[in-house]
């Protein structure tokens, strides 16, 4: 049996295999960025070229990919959205890897939209605007510069103030909010929208699978909080007292900032959460509440047309 090294000789000697290795060679160092890059690095010598064909062929091949790029979904890349770049080493050659344009851009998308978590809401929300508020109404252009310059100088860890935005159904509380948190983004600032009453009656039930501290401390450690639509959950003292009562304390403690959306004033969500779910009357308890609520917020009215009903 003939040796692999008797082997690599005879193919080496093989006419056709020569003639196509000679035309790739050419190709190669044919290649723009390739010679480009021995004019930059005459440090290179032809014996290192020679001897890196195939690294030079790999990213020939690489290269041109990413010159007709037909975008990240579809590179062919090995790894795809990198690109590869030609670097000389003390006279040595070598290929190294970066991520292109779009991998960047891609990545840095998806590290912005980590920064808005979000319990409950819609997807549009999530995607909204300030640009797509509607100003058809004094009382919305008025409540939007007013979460336009919350979200410019909300200031987590050192000013807890926060916004009280409070209307009729369907006036565009809940999108303004979302407006916020991607003007947050802009500033890697982190925040969480949460959908009030699915979360209160999804800590009722974490009472029986022991995860009430975990979703608690999930929801009172970010940086920026919105509760939606606050005073429309089934009001309960537990709720009231042991859940709401207790994250806003710590944010209070914390600095940090928290925004409401709610179809109550200040007086009226105060009578609702003084209300429980067993007929009582809890006046003082839900004035502690509101007491933290009404001191770390401003007031914010929002009217105009009732967007559901368009």
């Amino acid at each position: 049996m003939n040796s692999i090294r008797s082997s690599l000789d005879q193919f080496m000697k093989n006419k056709d295999w020569r003639r196509r290795y000679e035309e790739l060679r050419e190709e190669v160092l044919s290649y723009p960025k390739i010679q480009t890059f021995q004019q930059e690095h005459p440090e290179v010598t032809e014996e290192a070229m020679e001897n890196n064909m195939m690294k030079l062929f790999e990213y020939k091949r690489e290269r041109q990919n990413c010159d007709t790029c037909p975008g990240l979904e579809n590179c062919p890349n090995m790894m795809q959205g990198y690109q590869p770049e030609l670097y000389s080493d003390t006279g040595q050659l070598t290929v190294r890897y970066h991520p292109c344009r779009l991998k960047q851009q891609a990545d840095e998308q998806k590290r912005q939209q980590s920064l808005i978590q979000s319990m409950h809401i819609p997807k549009e929300i999530l995607e909204a605007s300030f640009d797509d508020v509607e100003q058809d109404h004094a009382s919305r252009l008025s409540a939007s510069n007013a979460c336009l310059k919350f979200a410019f100088e909300a200031n987590p860890g050192e000013d807890a103030t926060g916004l009280y935005l409070h209307g009729k159904f369907g006036v565009g509380k809940t999108y303004m909010i979302g407006a916020i948190a991607n003007e947050l983004v802009a500033r890697d600032i982190s925040s969480m929208i949460v959908y009030a009453p699915d979360f209160f009656r999804e800590m009722k039930q974490a009472l029986s699978d022991g995860t009430v501290q975990e979703k608690m401390d999930e929801v009172k450690n970010a940086e920026v909080l919105m509760l939606d639509d606050i005073g429309a959950e089934t009001t309960s003292a537990w709720i009231r007292d042991d859940v709401l009562g207790v994250i806003l304390q710590y944010r209070l403690m914390q600095k940090l900032p928290t925004v409401y959306t709610s179809n109550y004033d200040y007086d009226e969500l105060e009578n609702h959460l003084a209300y429980s779910q067993k007929g009582g009357i809890e006046e003082l308890k839900a004035k502690r509440i509101m007491e933290r609520v009404k001191h770390l917020t401003v007031p914010v009215f929002v009217d105009g047309k009732n967007r559901r009903e368009m």
